[in-house]
């Protein structure tokens, strides 16, 4: 790959992942808004790829600013805030790096699963105030052998399917279309999906289309002994109406790695004992980001080679 292509970087790296790039591209790092506008208009008439996340994305406008632009590539799954349509207008490709970090968010979810379902975070508070189970008297739900409810069954949905066998889980999952060679049991939609299911775990794409789709008549439907998880994006559960259910009692308890008042942390749940916060590291590992890398590096390597990309958009 000739070092000398262009390639602007506007998710931040760090320095060993980075410099994987900076070995076979012209790197041009730009990781917050500042350095971002500058590089577009100081380096935009050369730039031939873009390398970005979901959540940081490409506007239609940057995009008429790149006019050497040939490939836009999302580092992880997302792709919401990427102007996919105006990039297809101009005939640019755009990518995205499906599969390489779902084996690391399932692995999260499930942790945020047992840790609301079980109360791990608030019994670990107890024993650091010195209180014993007795004191704490609390007692929570066996996680096994319960129905899972997936909301959306991509890589990600499917590699917790494969997790929840080995908690005797019966599987139900609600997604655009049903998949013929899933096992599992399809819903056509949320509301029937959450009626089933005893935990909700949201791993569907974001963006307007899934704005709110988890929303208060899906979490009452969930019922007062539920748990949500959402480790998909935060735009898809109605931060509001979780913070009242939960607050209610109308829901048992929920684990968020994603919310959308990102980064900001979301001032309406943190004072519930009953959620579970983490700051969208679920897919953050070294092996996922290393296999997120890798396969960026490889489908970069075959678009300038005049070869198919693996994971289009």
């Amino acid at each position: 790959m000739p070092a000398s292509i262009p390639l602007l970087v506007l998710c931040p790296l760090q320095a060993g992942y980075m410099q994987q790039f900076r070995d076979r591209f012209d790197v041009i790092e730009a990781a917050d808004p500042a350095r971002r506008a500058e590089a577009i208009a100081t380096h935009g008439a050369r730039i031939r790829a873009v390398l970005t996340i979901g959540t940081i994305g490409l506007t239609a406008a940057e995009i008429a600013a790149l006019p050497a632009l040939q490939l836009v590539h999302t580092l992880g799954v997302g792709y919401e805030l990427v102007d996919v349509a105006a990039a297809k207008a101009r005939g640019i490709a755009v990518a995205n790096a499906a599969g390489s970090n779902a084996a690391c968010v399932a692995d999260h979810a499930f942790g945020l699963l047992l840790a609301a379902v079980r109360g791990i975070v608030q019994l670990d508070r107890g024993v650091r105030q010195g209180l014993w189970r007795d004191q704490l008297e609390f007692y929570t739900p066996t996680v096994g052998g319960k129905r899972l409810g997936l909301l959306g069954m991509g890589d990600i949905g499917r590699q917790i399917a494969r997790r929840a066998a080995g908690f005797d889980m019966a599987v139900g999952y609600h997604s655009r279309t049903p998949r013929a060679e899933l096992p599992h049991t399809y819903f056509d939609s949320p509301r029937a999906l959450t009626q089933w299911c005893d935990w909700l775990v949201v791993a569907t794409p974001g963006g307007a289309a899934t704005r709110h789709l988890v929303n208060a008549e899906v979490l009452d439907a969930l019922g007062p002994r539920g748990t949500l998880v959402n480790i998909a994006r935060g735009s898809v559960v109605d931060t509001a109406a979780l913070a009242a259910a939960l607050r209610e009692g109308r829901i048992a308890s929920a684990g968020i790695d994603v919310y959308e008042s990102e980064p900001t942390p979301p001032a309406e749940l943190l004072d519930l004992p009953n959620v579970v916060i983490t700051p969208h590291i679920a897919g953050r590992s070294p092996e996922a980001i290393q296999a997120s890398v890798t396969l960026v590096l490889e489908n970069l390597t075959a678009f300038f080679a005049g070869q198919p990309l693996k994971t289009p958009v």
